[in-house]
């Protein structure tokens, strides 16, 4: 099992327990920033002792090199690549080089033009790795600051939507493995975009009987988010499973005949069974030991995808 894996389970395991999941994020985003960090400051050392200028060259020349893979560019330049796509409509290797390079020539001037400003101010860097030392100045030293700073940001935003998004289908199927519903009573087969609909949203999973299918909806989000759950109601979805929900949330399902599960209401899971008997889903009442249970479950569900 991958660390990203591991982190998918434990996020899935605290949502049905109805514990806060947040912490098994930032314990991985802390494991990736830290890993990169680390790696960063080897290839540093390695780039400045290889240097054959004491200029700002020797950066450009090992982290903004062409040959290294876009997003790295860009990271070293001091944004990502999202951000790149978002200014220019494309995010080509080209138009992330031209972009990069760009806005570090814009970066390092700044850098340069606060060095002048702030004379009182001296800071320097120093690397050592295998008994090899560098030092970085003051601008070179900023310059790495602000690309950790850039490479957090970018994985933060990355991991959170996309740990949450992959938990939310590991969610339905622990459920339906909790209440014993039998396979031919769901479907959560890859999503496939039907270019033939003008509108066709990503379903993450469905319930399905011998005469309908049910749309289900998983939203991981946070209280003070009603227009989180504004957004799935309106997608005519039949279960509408979050981490947690306000009681306008609830009275707005309700009120439109969705079925409800919000897991961090105390044993929130429970109501998973109030939807499989207004679908008429066959299901075994659960009545075990969710401590005990759902470690098992989720073994299971990953050892069927590995």
């Amino acid at each position: 099992m991958t660390l990203k894996d591991h982190v998918i389970k434990e996020i899935a395991k605290r949502v049905i327990k109805s514990q806060d999941y947040r912490i098994e994020i930032v314990n991985l985003i802390n494991a990736e920033f830290l890993q990169f960090a680390v790696d960063f400051f080897k290839r540093i050392v390695a780039a400045k002792l290889n240097s054959e200028t004491i200029t700002i060259d020797w950066y450009k020349s090992a982290f903004m090199n062409e040959d290294l893979p876009s997003d790295e560019i860009a990271i070293n330049s001091g944004l990502n690549k999202k951000t790149i796509s978002n200014m220019y409509r494309s995010a080509t290797k080209q138009i992330v080089i031209e972009a990069s390079n760009e806005h570090f020539e814009s970066l390092y001037n700044s850098i340069q033009a606060l060095v002048e400003n702030e004379h009182e101010v001296d800071l320097i860097l120093t690397i050592k790795f295998q008994s090899v030392s560098v030092d970085l100045n003051v601008s070179e030293s900023l310059i790495v600051i602000n690309t950790l700073a850039v490479k957090r940001a970018a994985l933060r935003g990355g991991l959170w939507s996309t740990a949450g998004k992959r938990a939310e289908k590991v969610i339905m199927l622990a459920l339906c493995k909790l209440y014993k519903v039998a396979p031919q009573y769901y479907n959560a087969e890859h999503f496939v975009k039907n270019r033939m609909l003008d509108v066709d949203r990503e379903i993450d999973f469905y319930l399905k009987n011998e005469k309908a299918e049910y749309k289900c909806e998983v939203k991981l989000m946070g209280q003070g988010n009603p227009e989180s759950a504004d957004a799935i109601i309106a997608r005519g979805s039949s279960l509408f499973v979050a981490d947690t929900l306000s009681q306008q949330n609830k009275n707005q399902c309700d009120q439109l005949g969705i079925c409800w599960v919000a897991c961090r209401d105390h044993n929130g899971y429970r109501r998973f069974k109030i939807a499989l008997d207004k679908f008429n889903i066959p299901y075994t009442n659960y009545n075990g030991n969710i401590e005990e249970d759902i470690d098992e479950i989720l073994n299971e569900i990953f050892s069927a995808k590995s």
